[in-house]
């Protein structure tokens, strides 16, 4: 099994990046992705299509990891904080939270949870 500490680690380097391909390339096709920003997500075709919408509008995202910490074999947590400007109306986009995810025996992420702290 994948570390899910070192799986999310790489996720976020590729989130950062605006890099779908490899985006992609984490989540099981049968993933759930939940925020209370983007509701829940079925679907890795639904997720994508969320990251490329996002990113269309707030394009000069930087977000950074506070700390990750493993939470069992098959998930991890980071906590997180992020800056960016809406491309639609320019205004600041500030926010703190915490992301879950949870692998499936092949080491894809299955399920993401997001939460506002």
């Amino acid at each position: 099994m994948s570390d899910p500490v070192d799986v999310l680690r790489r996720f976020h380097d590729a989130v950062n990046a605006q890099d779908y391909e490899v985006i992609e390339g984490f989540f099981a096709d049968d993933a759930i992705y939940g925020s209370v920003k983007v509701g829940a997500l079925a679907g890795k075709a639904a997720i994508l299509a969320a990251f490329r919408k996002y990113f269309a509008e707030y394009p000069d995202q930087v977000a950074h990891d506070d700390n990750f910490e493993k939470l069992s074999e098959a998930s991890a947590k980071s906590r997180w904080h992020l800056e960016a400007t809406s491309a639609t109306t320019g205004e600041r986009l500030i926010r703190r939270g915490e992301e879950t995810i949870f692998l499936n025996a092949d080491g894809k992420i299955e399920r993401v949870d997001v939460r506002d702290i």
